[in-house]
């Protein structure tokens, strides 16, 4: 936390289908003895929309909505743009919910505390106040993965639109109360006054977003909850115990559902899924500019942690904090590379060169990758201490798995551990290399 920066962190471990610990460590405001509890409230960014997805879920249970049926069906306010050319498909909010709807606008910026805030309606139109672009199809549907935050503003009008209330009623109402949130709030911007609430801090520590102490996020659905370590940790209870048994928060088959994959992403309806077996996962990171969380459930087990931080660099500290307890408690499929010394030094050589990605890849085969690895070219080169990849003008080293495999270890996939690997033919040429990573492969070919 000192390295980082971050003033405080609350985590909570679960085990066995329950809340083995919740704990909070450090302060809440730089400087002052504000203690971080199991119950103080952070900004949990994207972690959010695994909150309005199984919101969402709750609501097909109950008969208001349906996961394949064109969301214009439902909504009032605003109709869904203009396909692009030759796409005919209806825009359903399994495809929303996956990000496999083809819309732009990934994410969007903090708003400082005294700047003016947009409707609904303005953010997805682009219109001032709102600073993100207009949302727009840009993509067949439900042919690419394309994270887009700007998609579940749009499940957010649907909702709103059905019930007639806001997202934040419709929540306390059919997600918070059932499950005994009772610190949890979509909110844009926290009363001055609120009780137990983590304030924003940057990369060195500093308090910012002043003097409220915390920035605005009017974009509720993808970005907007206010929660607790405590509250979180029964969201992801619930979900795992829907899959594994009948009878829970959602019906079994709606619950697996929500944890299948969605090609051609990583995605559920919701959370991203990862692992094989007794080491599947469902899992989400979140990321404000100030506040950085993180959700891990494992299906079979009912193990897994939440992770809240109060500081801009969270998201570096929550992988130690998550490789820890993954550690401490033997978690299976780690994603982990073991690596020793290759004695493999000449046979680098041929490595070396310019490799370019192979056009018209299957994007289900690239799964994770086609959102998180955009580099069309790379360059392996020789260092002091090896081999290094430079994509897209920032060089990383890469540290030898087998005498053809390398991991890159300061490259981030979420659950995943990114690596390359040559491969070499029977005359010794080396002409092409795989990108691995979340179980996705890229091919790229040397130039």
């Amino acid at each position: 936390m000192v390295r980082g920066g971050v003033p405080g962190a609350a985590i909570a471990i679960l085990r066995d289908g329950r809340v083995d610990s919740v704990a909070g460590y450090g302060v809440r405001i730089a400087g002052q003895a504000a203690p971080v509890g199991p119950n103080t409230l952070f900004s949990v960014g994207s972690v959010s929309k695994v909150a309005t997805a199984a919101l969402c879920l709750k609501l097909v249970a109950l008969g208001h909505l349906d996961l394949d049926r064109s969301v214009d069906h439902w909504l009032k306010r605003w109709r869904i743009p203009a396909a692009p050319a030759g796409d005919s498909a209806d825009i359903t909010l399994r495809m929303l919910l996956s990000h496999t709807a083809g819309f732009n606008v990934h994410g969007f910026q903090d708003i400082a505390p005294d700047a003016p805030m947009p409707t609904l309606i303005q953010t997805l139109d682009g219109a001032a106040p709102a600073i993100n672009k207009p949302l727009v199809r840009i993509d067949p549907a439900g042919t690419r993965l394309r994270y887009s935050g700007g998609g579940y503003v749009i499940v957010q009008a649907v909702i709103e639109d059905v019930l007639g209330v806001p997202l934040g009623a419709a929540a306390a109402r059919y997600l918070f109360a059932p499950l005994g949130m009772t610190r949890s709030r979509f909110d844009a911007a926290p009363a001055a006054d609120t009780a137990d609430i983590a304030h924003a801090h940057d990369g060195d520590g500093k308090a910012v977003a002043l003097p409220r102490g915390w920035q605005s996020f009017p974009e509720l659905a993808p970005s907007g909850l206010w929660t607790s370590a405590g509250d979180l940790a029964r969201l992801v209870l619930a979900l795992g115990a829907s899959y594994r048994t009948p009878g829970g928060f959602l019906p079994q088959e709606l619950a697996v559902d929500m944890m299948t994959v969605v090609s051609p992403g990583p995605f559920g309806l919701g959370p991203r899924l990862a692992g094989e077996g007794a080491a599947r996962i469902f899992h989400h990171g979140g990321a404000n500019d100030s506040y950085k969380a993180y959700i891990e459930g494992n299906l079979a087990t009912g193990d897994g942690l939440v992770i809240l931080t109060n500081g801009a660099n969270g998201d570096v500290l929550g992988d130690e904090i998550r490789n820890a307890v993954s550690d401490a408690l033997s978690w299976p499929g780690d994603w982990s590379v073991q690596t020793g010394p290759i004695a493999a030094a000449r046979l680098f050589e041929s490595f070396l060169g310019s490799y370019n990605r192979r056009a018209d890849q299957n994007r289900t085969l690239a799964g994770l990758l086609d959102l998180t690895f955009s580099a069309e070219s790379l360059e392996i080169t020789r260092s002091a201490e090896g081999l290094q990849m430079t994509a897209r003008g920032n060089s990383r080293a890469l540290v030898a798995v087998t005498s053809n495999r390398f991991v890159v270890p300061d490259s981030y996939i979420p659950a995943g551990t990114l690596q390359l690997s040559f491969h070499r033919g029977a005359d010794r040429s080396v002409r092409e290399l795989t990108v691995i990573g979340g179980g996705g492969v890229l091919i790229f070919d040397r130039a």
